[in-house]
């Protein structure tokens, strides 16, 4: 009797099942790993505590040598309004490149089109709010609603060259270097005890306008820091609340530069 023949079995053909497993390629890659988390950075409070030091040691040191006696030049103004902010940015970039993962990670400092729409919102939004805050101010106040500024420039007129660089300083400079270290160390400090982007907002909030040192004035810097704030908390980064800040101080940049000229009282 003949045995019946499984199908695909017979000679020449190959049979149903191989004798060895025969590997298949697969046309599925694996899945892409997510990038690596950067670095937690290791410095803390004690940084900005620092740097805050620093800055008041060299606007103290500058105070005395150039604005301590006679009328100070344009030049050594220009010193006064700027040095001792990049001197504490420095030192901030500094510790977060020993310390850290440098200022692009920890600060989040990019060019980012996206964190400059939400500085610019922020800043000329928050004029909405800032402006009848310091009109409720002065109104207040009266006679006595004066600034650091007014108190430092009030009495001087210089040509519009020269006022034009003083402004420019307190519109473009001043804010990165206050950015860098309250949005920034100090942000980051706080972030790093574990606190909520919340606390972190209303505790750097409450610190940047107390550490400007104008007790009359600290709750309406209070005002014009909340919008600053919500910038960095949206946009994610540094650019934010720099632009914003930067936005924040454009009308009282013009208006020094009105007053170091001449044409407006002081402030």
């Amino acid at each position: 009797m003949r045995q019946a023949v499984p199908v695909g079995a017979g000679p020449g053909s190959m049979a149903p099942y191989p004798p060895h497993p025969v590997s298949m390629p697969t046309h599925h890659s694996a899945p892409a790993s997510a990038p690596p988390a950067a670095p937690r950075h290791r410095w803390g409070i004690g940084a900005y505590l620092l740097a805050q030091a620093v800055f008041l040691l060299v606007s103290l040191v500058i105070g005395v040598i150039l604005l301590g006696s006679g009328p100070p030049s344009t030049a050594a103004l220009a010193v006064a309004v700027a040095v001792p902010g990049l001197v504490t940015a420095a030192v901030a970039v500094v510790i977060t490149v020993v310390r850290g993962n440098g200022p692009f990670v920890d600060f989040g400092l990019r060019w980012s089109w996206r964190e400059l729409g939400i500085g610019l919102a922020f800043g000329f939004g928050g004029l909405f709010v800032s402006l009848p805050a310091s009109a409720v101010y002065v109104s207040v106040v009266g006679e006595d609603a004066s600034s650091a500024v007014g108190d430092i420039f009030g009495d001087l007129v210089m040509p519009p060259a020269e006022a034009l660089l003083i402004a420019s300083l307190v519109v473009l400079v001043v804010p990165v270097c206050e950015e860098i270290l309250f949005r920034g160390l100090l942000w980051g400090g706080l972030t790093r005890l574990g606190a909520n982007v919340w606390v972190v907002f209303g505790v750097s909030t409450v610190i940047f306008a107390l550490a400007h040192f104008e007790w009359p004035r600290a709750i309406l810097l209070l005002v014009v820091a909340v919008p600053i704030g919500l910038a960095r908390i949206y946009g994610g980064g540094l650019l934010a609340p720099i632009v914003a800040h930067q936005a924040n101080n454009l009308l009282p940049g013009i208006g020094l530069y009105l007053m170091l000229t001449g044409t407006f009282p002081a402030l």
